[in-house]
Protein backbone atom coordinates (compact mmCIF):
# COMPACT_ATOMS: atom_id res chain seq x y z
CA UNK A 1 0.00 0.00 0.00
CA UNK A 2 1.19 3.29 -0.93
CA UNK A 3 1.77 5.74 1.86
CA UNK A 4 1.73 9.82 1.75
CA UNK A 5 5.01 11.44 1.81
CA UNK A 6 5.76 15.25 2.55
CA UNK A 7 6.48 17.34 -0.37
CA UNK A 8 9.76 17.38 -1.93
CA UNK A 9 10.33 21.18 -1.86
CA UNK A 10 8.83 21.39 2.13
CA UNK A 11 12.76 20.15 3.13
CA UNK A 12 14.92 21.11 0.11
CA UNK A 13 17.12 22.69 2.38
CA UNK A 14 19.27 25.91 2.84
CA UNK A 15 22.67 24.23 1.35
CA UNK A 16 21.08 23.06 -2.07
CA UNK A 17 22.21 19.57 -1.24
CA UNK A 18 18.96 17.76 -2.19
CA UNK A 19 17.72 16.57 -5.85
CA UNK A 20 14.78 19.38 -5.66
CA UNK A 21 16.39 22.81 -6.07
CA UNK A 22 16.16 25.29 -3.26
CA UNK A 23 14.23 28.00 -5.38
CA UNK A 24 11.86 27.48 -8.48
CA UNK A 25 13.21 28.70 -12.06
CA UNK A 26 11.05 31.82 -11.32
CA UNK A 27 13.02 33.44 -8.16
CA UNK A 28 16.46 32.35 -9.61
CA UNK A 29 15.52 34.60 -12.81
CA UNK A 30 14.59 37.74 -10.48
CA UNK A 31 17.41 37.64 -7.87
CA UNK A 32 19.89 36.88 -11.31
CA UNK A 33 18.33 39.75 -12.31
CA UNK A 34 19.69 41.97 -9.87
CA UNK A 35 22.79 40.00 -8.45
CA UNK A 36 24.64 39.37 -12.13
CA UNK A 37 24.74 42.91 -13.66
CA UNK A 38 25.94 43.77 -10.01
CA UNK A 39 28.45 41.07 -10.26
CA UNK A 40 29.74 42.20 -13.53
CA UNK A 41 29.78 45.96 -12.67
CA UNK A 42 32.21 44.63 -9.58
CA UNK A 43 34.20 42.60 -11.75
CA UNK A 44 34.43 45.70 -14.44
CA UNK A 45 35.47 48.04 -11.77
CA UNK A 46 38.35 45.55 -11.07
CA UNK A 47 39.78 45.42 -13.96
CA UNK A 48 39.23 49.15 -14.83
CA UNK A 49 40.98 50.42 -11.63
CA UNK A 50 43.28 47.89 -11.31
CA UNK A 51 46.53 49.57 -9.82
CA UNK A 52 49.16 46.87 -10.45
CA UNK A 53 51.50 47.92 -7.11
CA UNK A 54 51.36 51.25 -4.86
CA UNK A 55 52.64 54.34 -6.56
CA UNK A 56 57.02 54.73 -6.14
CA UNK A 57 58.29 57.86 -3.96
CA UNK A 58 61.24 58.90 -2.39
CA UNK A 59 61.60 57.56 1.47
CA UNK A 60 61.28 60.25 3.91
CA UNK A 61 62.39 58.22 6.79
CA UNK A 62 59.61 58.90 9.09
CA UNK A 63 57.82 56.38 10.51
CA UNK A 64 57.22 53.40 8.58
CA UNK A 65 58.49 54.96 5.48
CA UNK A 66 61.64 54.25 7.10
CA UNK A 67 64.22 51.49 5.29
CA UNK A 68 64.61 48.52 8.08
CA UNK A 69 66.46 45.70 8.60
CA UNK A 70 66.44 42.86 10.82
CA UNK A 71 69.10 42.43 13.95
CA UNK A 72 70.11 40.27 16.51
CA UNK A 73 70.72 41.21 20.33
CA UNK A 74 73.43 39.45 21.12
CA UNK A 75 75.00 40.91 24.88
CA UNK A 76 73.41 42.76 27.80
CA UNK A 77 75.67 44.30 29.72
CA UNK A 78 74.93 46.49 33.05
CA UNK A 79 76.76 50.28 33.44
CA UNK A 80 76.32 52.88 34.91
CA UNK A 81 74.28 55.64 32.72
CA UNK A 82 76.87 58.50 33.50
CA UNK A 83 79.84 56.30 32.02
CA UNK A 84 77.91 55.57 29.15
CA UNK A 85 77.44 59.67 28.21
CA UNK A 86 73.78 59.42 28.66
CA UNK A 87 71.33 60.48 31.32
CA UNK A 88 67.71 59.52 32.09
CA UNK A 89 64.80 62.26 31.28
CA UNK A 90 64.45 62.41 35.27
CA UNK A 91 67.91 63.57 35.56
CA UNK A 92 68.14 65.59 32.57
CA UNK A 93 65.06 67.90 34.24
CA UNK A 94 66.27 71.48 35.74
CA UNK A 95 66.42 71.15 39.22
CA UNK A 96 66.07 67.98 39.98
CA UNK A 97 67.49 66.45 43.05
CA UNK A 98 71.09 64.53 43.58
CA UNK A 99 70.38 60.55 43.62
CA UNK A 100 72.71 57.64 43.47
CA UNK A 101 73.97 57.07 39.72
CA UNK A 102 71.51 54.92 37.66
CA UNK A 103 72.30 51.61 35.92
CA UNK A 104 71.48 51.33 32.66
CA UNK A 105 71.47 48.60 30.31
CA UNK A 106 73.90 48.62 27.43
CA UNK A 107 72.93 46.18 24.50
CA UNK A 108 74.61 44.89 21.67
CA UNK A 109 73.11 44.39 18.32
CA UNK A 110 74.28 42.94 15.13
CA UNK A 111 72.16 43.47 11.83
CA UNK A 112 71.59 39.81 9.81
CA UNK A 113 69.88 41.02 7.34
CA UNK A 114 71.00 43.65 4.30
CA UNK A 115 74.47 44.63 2.56
CA UNK A 116 76.09 45.46 6.32
CA UNK A 117 75.15 42.26 7.45
CA UNK A 118 76.72 41.11 10.78
CA UNK A 119 77.70 45.03 11.78
CA UNK A 120 77.06 45.51 14.91
CA UNK A 121 76.01 48.37 17.46
CA UNK A 122 75.44 49.41 20.57
CA UNK A 123 71.56 50.96 21.98
CA UNK A 124 71.60 52.39 25.81
CA UNK A 125 68.57 51.45 27.46
CA UNK A 126 67.56 53.41 30.85
CA UNK A 127 65.47 52.46 33.88
CA UNK A 128 62.31 54.22 33.20
CA UNK A 129 62.34 52.56 29.81
CA UNK A 130 59.26 50.44 28.99
CA UNK A 131 61.18 48.39 26.41
CA UNK A 132 63.64 45.76 27.53
CA UNK A 133 65.93 43.58 25.75
CA UNK A 134 67.70 40.10 26.13
CA UNK A 135 70.49 38.32 24.93
CA UNK A 136 69.36 36.75 21.70
CA UNK A 137 66.45 38.50 20.69
CA UNK A 138 65.61 39.90 17.29
CA UNK A 139 64.69 43.37 16.43
CA UNK A 140 64.06 45.95 13.97
CA UNK A 141 66.49 48.63 13.35
CA UNK A 142 65.64 51.40 10.86
CA UNK A 143 69.04 52.40 8.36
CA UNK A 144 69.30 55.71 7.72
CA UNK A 145 72.20 56.12 5.11
CA UNK A 146 73.07 59.97 5.36
CA UNK A 147 74.06 59.92 8.97
CA UNK A 148 77.28 59.75 10.25
CA UNK A 149 78.05 55.32 10.00
CA UNK A 150 77.67 55.24 14.50
CA UNK A 151 74.61 56.66 13.83
CA UNK A 152 73.00 54.85 10.94
CA UNK A 153 71.56 51.98 12.77
CA UNK A 154 68.59 52.41 15.82
CA UNK A 155 66.17 49.84 16.97
CA UNK A 156 62.75 51.14 16.37
CA UNK A 157 60.96 47.50 17.13
CA UNK A 158 61.14 43.89 18.65
CA UNK A 159 60.69 41.33 16.21
CA UNK A 160 57.51 39.78 16.97
CA UNK A 161 57.41 37.53 13.54
CA UNK A 162 56.92 33.69 15.39
CA UNK A 163 54.34 34.95 18.22
CA UNK A 164 51.82 36.37 15.77
CA UNK A 165 52.78 33.38 13.18
CA UNK A 166 52.02 30.79 16.35
CA UNK A 167 48.60 32.43 17.38
CA UNK A 168 47.27 32.64 13.37
CA UNK A 169 48.29 28.40 13.01
CA UNK A 170 46.01 28.49 16.12
CA UNK A 171 43.32 30.48 15.16
CA UNK A 172 43.07 28.45 11.77
CA UNK A 173 43.28 24.95 13.21
CA UNK A 174 40.92 26.60 15.97
CA UNK A 175 38.10 27.32 13.07
CA UNK A 176 38.55 24.30 11.14
CA UNK A 177 38.00 22.49 14.28
CA UNK A 178 34.82 23.71 14.45
CA UNK A 179 33.67 25.02 11.08
CA UNK A 180 35.39 21.48 9.37
CA UNK A 181 34.40 22.32 5.57
CA UNK A 182 33.10 25.70 6.32
CA UNK A 183 35.91 26.50 8.67
CA UNK A 184 38.25 26.20 6.12
CA UNK A 185 36.42 27.90 3.02
CA UNK A 186 36.33 31.26 5.59
CA UNK A 187 39.77 31.22 6.27
CA UNK A 188 40.36 30.52 2.41
CA UNK A 189 38.05 33.61 2.16
CA UNK A 190 39.64 35.66 4.59
CA UNK A 191 42.70 35.21 2.73
CA UNK A 192 41.03 36.06 -0.51
CA UNK A 193 39.75 39.49 0.94
CA UNK A 194 43.04 40.52 2.72
CA UNK A 195 44.75 40.08 -0.90
CA UNK A 196 41.70 42.47 -2.65
CA UNK A 197 42.63 44.72 0.47
CA UNK A 198 46.23 44.94 -0.08
CA UNK A 199 46.63 43.82 -3.57
CA UNK A 200 43.44 46.64 -5.02
CA UNK A 201 42.26 48.90 -2.86
CA UNK A 202 44.66 50.14 -1.36
CA UNK A 203 47.24 50.82 -4.03
CA UNK A 204 44.21 52.14 -6.06
CA UNK A 205 43.21 54.60 -3.49
CA UNK A 206 47.31 55.58 -3.24
CA UNK A 207 46.90 56.03 -7.34
CA UNK A 208 44.44 58.82 -6.71
CA UNK A 209 41.49 56.92 -7.42
CA UNK A 210 38.07 58.02 -5.65
CA UNK A 211 38.02 56.24 -2.06
CA UNK A 212 34.94 55.81 -1.97
CA UNK A 213 34.31 53.97 -5.55
CA UNK A 214 37.10 51.94 -4.52
CA UNK A 215 35.90 51.17 -1.32
CA UNK A 216 32.56 50.05 -2.91
CA UNK A 217 34.09 48.19 -5.85
CA UNK A 218 36.48 46.06 -3.53
CA UNK A 219 33.96 45.82 -0.44
CA UNK A 220 31.18 44.38 -2.85
CA UNK A 221 34.19 41.67 -4.37
CA UNK A 222 35.48 40.64 -0.42
CA UNK A 223 31.44 40.34 0.17
CA UNK A 224 30.48 38.50 -2.53
CA UNK A 225 33.36 36.11 -2.63
CA UNK A 226 33.26 35.53 1.18
CA UNK A 227 29.50 35.20 1.20
CA UNK A 228 29.32 32.43 -1.79
CA UNK A 229 32.55 30.68 -1.03
CA UNK A 230 31.16 30.35 3.09
CA UNK A 231 27.64 29.74 2.46
CA UNK A 232 27.27 28.14 -1.30
CA UNK A 233 25.95 30.01 -3.82
CA UNK A 234 22.34 29.25 -3.25
CA UNK A 235 18.58 32.00 -2.60
CA UNK A 236 19.53 32.19 0.62
CA UNK A 237 23.21 33.78 0.38
CA UNK A 238 21.75 35.90 -2.34
CA UNK A 239 19.05 37.20 -0.73
CA UNK A 240 21.60 37.86 2.18
CA UNK A 241 24.09 39.30 -0.48
CA UNK A 242 21.10 41.68 -1.82
CA UNK A 243 20.74 42.87 1.74
CA UNK A 244 24.25 43.62 2.82
CA UNK A 245 24.23 45.65 -0.22
CA UNK A 246 21.15 47.77 0.57
CA UNK A 247 22.63 48.07 4.13
CA UNK A 248 26.15 49.71 2.59
CA UNK A 249 24.44 52.12 0.24
CA UNK A 250 22.26 53.55 3.37
CA UNK A 251 26.03 53.48 5.46
CA UNK A 252 27.73 55.11 2.32
CA UNK A 253 24.65 58.07 2.06
CA UNK A 254 24.87 58.79 5.98
CA UNK A 255 28.58 58.96 6.15
CA UNK A 256 28.92 61.21 3.23
CA UNK A 257 26.08 63.40 4.39
CA UNK A 258 27.11 63.91 8.31
CA UNK A 259 30.99 64.26 7.54
CA UNK A 260 30.26 66.90 5.30
CA UNK A 261 27.91 68.27 7.57
CA UNK A 262 29.92 67.99 10.21
CA UNK A 263 32.71 69.50 8.76
CA UNK A 264 35.14 66.72 8.90
CA UNK A 265 38.25 66.51 7.19
CA UNK A 266 39.77 62.99 7.87
CA UNK A 267 43.04 64.11 8.75
CA UNK A 268 43.62 63.82 12.41
CA UNK A 269 46.89 61.54 12.84
CA UNK A 270 49.93 60.93 12.36
CA UNK A 271 49.45 58.54 9.61
CA UNK A 272 46.89 60.10 7.21
CA UNK A 273 48.98 63.53 7.52
CA UNK A 274 52.13 61.08 6.37
CA UNK A 275 50.00 59.93 3.75
CA UNK A 276 48.73 63.36 2.63
CA UNK A 277 52.01 64.57 2.58
CA UNK A 278 53.11 61.51 0.14
CA UNK A 279 50.33 61.44 -1.99
CA UNK A 280 48.65 64.88 -2.07
CA UNK A 281 46.40 63.76 -4.62
CA UNK A 282 44.19 61.70 -2.09
CA UNK A 283 41.09 62.67 -0.52
CA UNK A 284 41.56 61.94 2.85
CA UNK A 285 37.95 63.33 3.54
CA UNK A 286 37.02 59.99 1.25
CA UNK A 287 39.10 58.07 3.02
CA UNK A 288 37.15 58.13 6.14
CA UNK A 289 33.79 57.18 4.10
CA UNK A 290 35.96 54.29 2.86
CA UNK A 291 37.13 53.25 6.14
CA UNK A 292 33.24 53.42 7.14
CA UNK A 293 32.03 51.06 4.53
CA UNK A 294 34.60 48.63 4.59
CA UNK A 295 35.10 48.42 8.52
CA UNK A 296 30.98 47.99 8.77
CA UNK A 297 31.05 44.76 6.37
CA UNK A 298 32.55 42.58 8.51
CA UNK A 299 29.42 42.78 11.36
CA UNK A 300 26.89 43.20 7.90
CA UNK A 301 27.61 39.75 6.58
CA UNK A 302 26.93 38.44 10.23
CA UNK A 303 23.74 39.97 10.45
CA UNK A 304 22.57 39.87 7.14
CA UNK A 305 23.54 35.60 7.04
CA UNK A 306 21.91 35.23 10.47
CA UNK A 307 18.89 36.49 9.60
CA UNK A 308 18.11 34.85 6.38
CA UNK A 309 19.44 31.65 8.07
CA UNK A 310 16.79 32.13 10.46
CA UNK A 311 13.53 32.80 8.23
CA UNK A 312 14.94 29.83 6.15
CA UNK A 313 14.63 27.31 9.33
CA UNK A 314 11.45 29.11 10.18
CA UNK A 315 9.66 27.58 7.75
CA UNK A 316 11.22 24.56 7.49
CA UNK A 317 10.25 24.16 10.82
CA UNK A 318 6.54 25.73 10.04
CA UNK A 319 6.25 25.23 6.35
CA UNK A 320 2.89 26.74 6.42
CA UNK A 321 3.98 29.61 8.07
CA UNK A 322 2.70 33.16 5.75
CA UNK A 323 5.53 35.45 4.82
CA UNK A 324 4.00 38.24 8.07
CA UNK A 325 4.11 35.21 10.76
CA UNK A 326 7.91 34.73 9.53
CA UNK A 327 8.82 38.25 9.60
CA UNK A 328 7.50 38.56 12.99
CA UNK A 329 9.39 35.45 14.07
CA UNK A 330 12.18 36.07 12.67
CA UNK A 331 12.40 40.22 13.98
CA UNK A 332 11.81 38.92 17.55
CA UNK A 333 15.33 36.84 16.65
CA UNK A 334 16.54 40.21 15.07
CA UNK A 335 16.09 42.30 18.16
CA UNK A 336 18.28 40.59 20.18
CA UNK A 337 20.89 39.98 17.70
CA UNK A 338 21.17 43.48 16.94
CA UNK A 339 21.21 44.50 20.73
CA UNK A 340 24.23 42.65 21.21
CA UNK A 341 25.73 43.26 17.93
CA UNK A 342 25.65 47.48 18.46
CA UNK A 343 27.47 46.66 21.24
CA UNK A 344 30.00 44.84 20.26
CA UNK A 345 30.33 47.76 17.52
CA UNK A 346 30.97 50.23 19.97
CA UNK A 347 33.02 48.39 22.50
CA UNK A 348 35.45 47.07 19.67
CA UNK A 349 35.93 50.86 18.60
CA UNK A 350 36.27 52.20 22.71
CA UNK A 351 38.43 49.38 23.04
CA UNK A 352 40.80 50.28 19.87
CA UNK A 353 40.69 54.10 20.78
CA UNK A 354 41.36 53.08 24.62
CA UNK A 355 44.54 55.70 25.54
CA UNK A 356 42.52 58.66 23.60
CA UNK A 357 39.71 57.63 26.25
CA UNK A 358 42.01 57.49 28.98
CA UNK A 359 43.27 61.02 27.73
CA UNK A 360 39.87 62.45 27.39
CA UNK A 361 38.90 60.96 31.13
CA UNK A 362 41.89 63.52 32.87
CA UNK A 363 40.84 66.64 30.80
CA UNK A 364 39.72 69.70 32.13
CA UNK A 365 37.25 70.56 28.99
CA UNK A 366 33.85 69.17 29.15
CA UNK A 367 32.25 66.26 27.65
CA UNK A 368 30.27 68.08 25.30
CA UNK A 369 33.69 70.49 24.11
CA UNK A 370 35.80 67.15 23.58
CA UNK A 371 33.14 65.05 21.89
CA UNK A 372 32.73 67.59 19.59
CA UNK A 373 36.33 68.14 18.98
CA UNK A 374 37.58 66.43 15.47
CA UNK A 375 39.24 63.63 16.84
CA UNK A 376 36.17 62.41 18.93
CA UNK A 377 33.57 63.35 16.25
CA UNK A 378 35.34 61.25 13.64
CA UNK A 379 35.11 58.02 16.01
CA UNK A 380 31.10 58.83 16.91
CA UNK A 381 30.14 58.85 13.11
CA UNK A 382 31.99 56.11 12.33
CA UNK A 383 30.37 54.34 15.58
CA UNK A 384 26.79 55.67 14.62
CA UNK A 385 26.23 55.38 10.89
CA UNK A 386 27.89 51.70 10.62
CA UNK A 387 25.23 51.15 13.65
CA UNK A 388 22.34 52.54 12.31
CA UNK A 389 23.32 50.40 8.87
CA UNK A 390 23.89 47.28 11.19
CA UNK A 391 20.19 47.93 12.75
CA UNK A 392 18.73 49.02 9.59
CA UNK A 393 19.90 45.45 7.38
CA UNK A 394 17.66 43.52 10.30
CA UNK A 395 14.18 44.27 8.90
CA UNK A 396 15.09 44.82 5.54
CA UNK A 397 16.94 41.37 5.01
CA UNK A 398 14.04 39.72 7.13
CA UNK A 399 11.33 41.06 5.21
CA UNK A 400 13.16 40.25 2.02
CA UNK A 401 13.71 36.75 2.90
CA UNK A 402 10.49 35.97 3.99
CA UNK A 403 8.81 37.03 0.98
CA UNK A 404 11.73 34.98 -0.95
CA UNK A 405 11.09 31.49 1.45
CA UNK A 406 7.24 32.04 1.02
CA UNK A 407 6.89 32.92 -2.03
CA UNK A 408 9.63 29.64 -3.44
CA UNK A 409 7.91 27.24 -0.83
CA UNK A 410 4.02 28.08 -1.61
CA UNK A 411 2.99 24.55 -2.57
CA UNK A 412 4.12 23.74 1.03
CA UNK A 413 0.76 25.41 1.88
CA UNK A 414 -1.15 22.69 -0.28
CA UNK A 415 0.20 19.87 1.61
CA UNK A 416 2.67 18.83 -1.31
CA UNK A 417 1.68 15.79 -3.48
CA UNK A 418 -0.83 13.14 -2.49
CA UNK A 419 -0.10 9.52 -2.12
CA UNK A 420 -0.03 7.72 -4.83
CA UNK A 421 1.14 10.82 -7.59
CA UNK A 422 3.76 9.88 -10.11
CA UNK A 423 6.88 11.61 -10.10
CA UNK A 424 9.20 11.32 -13.38
CA UNK A 425 11.78 8.83 -12.60
CA UNK A 426 15.38 9.68 -12.28
CA UNK A 427 16.14 7.51 -15.04
CA UNK A 428 14.27 6.11 -17.98
CA UNK A 429 10.89 7.38 -19.69
CA UNK A 430 8.46 5.87 -17.34
CA UNK A 431 7.16 6.50 -14.24
CA UNK A 432 7.07 5.39 -10.38
CA UNK A 433 4.80 5.75 -7.68
CA UNK A 434 6.03 7.28 -4.13
CA UNK A 435 5.73 5.49 -1.34
CA UNK A 436 8.06 2.27 -2.77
Amino acid sequence: MDTPQASPHAHSHTHGHGPVPPVSKHLRKVIAVVLVPFTAAVLAGLIVLWPGGAPPHARTGVGFDQQTQQARVTRIDDVACAEANTQSPAQSTPGAAASAPERCEKATIEVTTGKDKGRTFTEIVHPDQTRRYTAGQGVVVAYAPDAPKELQYAVTDVDRGFPLALLAVIFALAVIAVGRLRGLMALIALVISFAILTLFILPAILHGHDPLLVAVIGGSAIMLIALYMCHGLNARTSVAVIGTLCSLFLIGILGSVFISWAHLTGNTSDETGLVHTLYPGIEIKGLLLAGIIIGSLGVLDDVTVTQTSAVWELKDADPGASWRKLYGSGMRIGRDHIASVVNTLVMAYAGAALPLLLLFSVARSGVLRVASSELVAEEIVRTLVGSIGLAASVPLTTLLAALVVSADRHNTRTGGPKAGDTLPARTGGGHRRRGK
